[in-house]
């Protein structure tokens, strides 16, 4: 079973992302994790391909950008570009959901859906073997440090299933409100990757705090 941890830096000081960065290049996390945000598709504004460019420069771990925007295939090959290794999209945000996987794929990137609490792990039944990575928050996307919905425990045991049943690939990554105990328990339901924002960043260790995540 895989463990993998990515830091979100949504929760990083962004006076000091530069030292957030080499401190997750040292550590024992897999990926970078970027939130961005629309202000439209959340409830809140975060940043965008600048800041990506910016970290890419310096980042030597992978960068799993997570879109929380509308419209996202207007900015798939621009934030590949930027250096995202791993995109995201919204399945509540993709009218013509295949297309726009197919469009990350060709922009050189590999493709994730992620779905809101409120949706059903079901509605990727007809998509999931063309996906790298499923997405599920465990919180209302938006902002960081809410508390986790127990419901995702069974929408990962889901997930797992119908992972199993088509025979493919897929990652398991889980967002919002992960620490210790939750962190613990997602793994053992199958969950692949644990973002983890707050948790890390508010930590007196955060180096420290990655790599016992990771064992959790």
């Amino acid at each position: 079973m895989r463990r993998l941890i990515a830091p979100s830096i949504l929760s990083a000081d962004f006076n000091n992302l530069g030292n957030a960065i080499k401190m997750i290049n040292q550590s024992e996390a897999d990926y970078i994790h970027f939130d961005v945000m629309d202000g439209v598709f959340v409830p809140n504004i975060s940043f965008g391909i600048p800041v990506i460019e910016h970290v890419n420069k310096i980042a030597t771990k992978p960068l799993d950008v997570h879109l929380m925007i509308v419209e996202p295939d207007k900015f798939i090959e621009p934030f590949v570009k930027a250096g995202a290794t791993i995109l995201t999209v919204h399945y509540e945000a993709c009218l013509h959901l295949h297309r726009t996987i197919q469009q990350i794929k060709n922009a050189g990137a590999k493709a994730s859906v992620c779905l809101n609490p409120h949706t059903s792990v079901s509605v990727l039944e007809d998509i999931i073997s063309d996906l790298d990575m499923v997405l599920l928050m465990s919180v209302n996307p938006g902002f960081g440090g809410q508390t986790f919905i127990e419901n995702t425990y069974d929408k990962v045991k889901q997930l797992k299933a119908l992972i199993e049943k088509k025979n493919c690939k897929c990652l398991i990554e889980v967002d919002g409100g992960v620490n210790m105990e939750t962190g613990k328990r997602l793994f053992e339901e199958g969950a692949d990757v644990l973002v983890a924002g707050s948790f890390v960043f508010n930590s007196e260790n955060p180096s420290d705090t990655i790599a016992k995540l990771k064992l959790a």
